[in-house]
């Protein structure tokens, strides 16, 4: 009982982590509400497109941190800490999806956020197999060239891990333990649901033929 009531507050605090929004912020910083502005999305895609690249990779790389700060916070306090049996994948997964949750839906911005895909990566990055990284790069970047659909590529990126996991957990090359293993396929899965229905606009443009393609150096935008 103790342990579920761990995970629920590595949930919570993942949230309050989840709703530092850095394009938010960064907007703010800047004289704009960025919710205004482009597509409106609070994430690192539009902070780019309406604040310049360096702004957009400042989100994007502060949207990792918040990440890793909420998932190594609660993993030295619980586990070497408190000296819970809560293995690092578990506590990770917990907290991480804690965050893409409070990243999504931000209680103070009437629960309209980003779409949690570089939060999403960060807690795949996060189980610390390099394999699922590369190929999780790979993807990203390759699809997002040759299409120019930031989209597609995120929502490929996610798809492509829940599946890299999947298989590495049942080979044996990315170990969970027994007891929560249901609970870390679970999470997985419903971090990749929820990244593919936060893109539900941009999956019905794409189907439609209407999703504008994004180019850097034309500074084209995607909606």
């Amino acid at each position: 009982m103790i342990e579920r009531t761990i995970c629920v507050i590595c949930l919570g605090v993942g949230y309050l982590f989840g709703c530092i929004q850095t394009a938010y912020i960064v907007g703010r910083i800047k004289g704009i509400d960025i919710r205004k502005k482009g597509s409106g999305n609070l994430g690192a895609t539009n902070t780019l497109r309406v604040l310049g690249t360096f702004w957009g990779i400042f989100t994007a790389v502060m949207d990792i941190v918040k990440v890793f700060a909420a998932e190594f916070l609660m993993y030295y306090i619980i586990s070497p800490g408190l000296g819970f049996p809560i293995d690092r994948i578990t506590l990770f997964l917990y907290t991480g999806i804690g965050v893409v949750l409070g990243h999504d839906f931000p209680f103070y911005l009437n629960f309209k956020g980003g779409k949690g895909v570089a939060a999403t990566a960060a807690v795949l990055i996060s189980l610390w197999d390099w394999k699922m990284i590369v190929i999780g790069v790979v993807v990203f970047f390759s699809i997002a060239a040759f299409t120019g659909y930031i989209s597609l590529a995120s929502m490929s990126l996610v798809t492509v891990e829940l599946i890299i996991f999947i298989i590495f957990t049942q080979n044996g090359l990315i170990v969970l333990t027994d007891k929560w293993n249901s609970d870390c396929y679970i999470i997985i899965i419903v971090m990749t649901l929820l990244c593919i229905f936060q893109h539900r606009e941009n999956i019905a443009r794409l189907v439609n033929g209407t999703e504008n393609k994004f180019k850097f150096h034309k500074g084209n935008k995607e909606k």
